[in-house]
């Protein structure tokens, strides 16, 4: 089977969307391969083809649960054996799974990056035939990177283990230069094929704004788009709360997601936003990686972000169908002082020494600088984003506010 054919037959599509088929070959030509293309560019396809061509196994490395478990079960709803190790599973389960996994039951098996450092897995490891081990959301390797995971650093001791070194595929939405070197040498990645798509999403507008009343700047938004889906994104779960509770209120179909909720609730709302039974998400960002929803027409932030990485990869979930779609951030000095509050409260870590921990948080203040500068400028909002990821933008876009 050739990858064209295995795109079709699974996945259903004709044809690779830009860069997709080239990361493909060099992955089945046994290249190491490092992707950085943005929220919406079909990243996942560009692991899940070659690890169907591909002998043995194929270990996808993911950070969040509620991400494996969706890919696992559009995986297997596609046809694909496929099975996440997690901590929502009992230790039995993963036994089970790792027998299965040994017997050859699966073609690609994700796990957490704790989960490598299990002497039961590390066992499981050494007697598979892994011929690939995929990285996902590679950035969080890096210190510079806006989601570092000290357990990412593992990796390589990982892979260094095996009787033998697979095909390593490292990939992530978002990724500054100094961040894609980062990924090369912590991964130990060998000469590589490097891909980088553009950034750039013509059909997105970009705004900022500085309502009095947020909630009822939404509302007002939210009612004036009422055939429209999308979702509005909070620094905290009470806002969360609030805001979800007043766009109810106004008869706007609304549900919410936050860590604070069960997993069987989350994993309810979630179902009911991704098939249309609800319009709107209010959500923290813990909503939204590996969503595959591509009607999303808005995204709404009530809060900024930290960091100009976390809010292209939040607002770049709009517009997945190629629509116009619209990413406003509502801004307040408020949020500044919010933001400051989780960088100074997100770097207790033990695997951290304290020079560690600092020198996070004082990038985490340097980055959010430039969040500011961003809410601020008077710039083409496109052309400070793509700058700032390295990409050359002359101009104004003319689809920004």
């Amino acid at each position: 089977m050739t990858p064209l054919e295995a795109l079709k037959r699974y996945f259903g599509y004709d044809s690779f969307r830009p860069g997709q088929e080239e990361i493909v070959n060099a992955i089945l030509a046994g290249r190491d391969a490092l992707a950085v293309m943005p929220t919406g560019a079909g990243k996942s396809l560009c692991y899940q083809v070659p690890a169907l061509l591909l002998p043995g196994i194929t270990l996808v490395i993911s950070p969040l649960i509620s991400l494996m478990q969706d890919q696992v079960k559009a995986l297997n709803n596609a046809g694909i054996r496929a099975a996440f190790i997690n901590s929502s599973l009992s230790e039995a389960q993963i036994d089970k799974a790792l027998t299965l996994a040994a017997g050859g039951s699966y073609k690609l098996l994700y796990v957490a990056p704790e989960r490598l450092e299990s002497s039961a897995f590390r066992s499981f490891a050494a007697a598979a035939e892994l011929s690939m081990v995929t990285v996902d959301e590679a950035h969080c390797i890096s210190q510079w990177g806006q989601d570092f995971r000290p357990s990412y650093l593992k990796i390589a001791e990982f892979i260094s283990r095996l009787p033998y070194r697979p095909v390593i595929g490292a990939f992530t939405a978002t990724a500054t230069e100094q961040v894609k070197q980062d990924i090369i040498a912590l991964l130990q990645l060998n000469q590589p094929f490097t891909l980088t798509t553009g950034f750039d999403r013509p059909n997105l507008y970009f705004g900022v704004a500085r309502p009095r009343d947020k909630e009822r700047y939404i509302e007002e938004y939210i009612l004036d788009h009422r055939d429209r889906s999308g979702i509005v994104y909070c620094a905290t779960r009470k806002s969360v709360e609030s805001v979800c509770k007043e766009l109810q209120s106004v008869g706007i179909s609304a549900t919410r997601y936050h860590a604070g909720l069960t997993p069987e609730e989350r994993s309810k709302n979630q179902e009911d936003f991704v098939y249309d039974r609800k319009r709107v998400m209010v959500a923290t960002n813990a909503f939204g990686m590996g969503i595959d929803k591509s009607n999303v027409s808005f995204v709404l932030h009530y809060n900024m972000p930290k960091n100009l990485e976390n809010y292209y990869q939040e607002a770049g979930r709009a517009g997945r169908d190629g629509e116009r779609a619209e990413c406003i951030l509502l801004f307040s000095l408020g949020d500044v002082q919010t933001a400051k509050y989780f960088i100074q409260n997100s770097h207790d870590n033990d695997e951290l020494t304290p020079e560690q921990a600092e020198a996070a948080a004082r990038r985490d203040r340097e980055r959010l600088d430039v969040m500011v500068g961003y809410c601020k400028t008077t710039r083409c909002l496109r052309s400070y984003l793509l700058d700032y990821f390295g990409e050359h933008h002359t101009g104004g876009c003319g689809n920004c506010s």
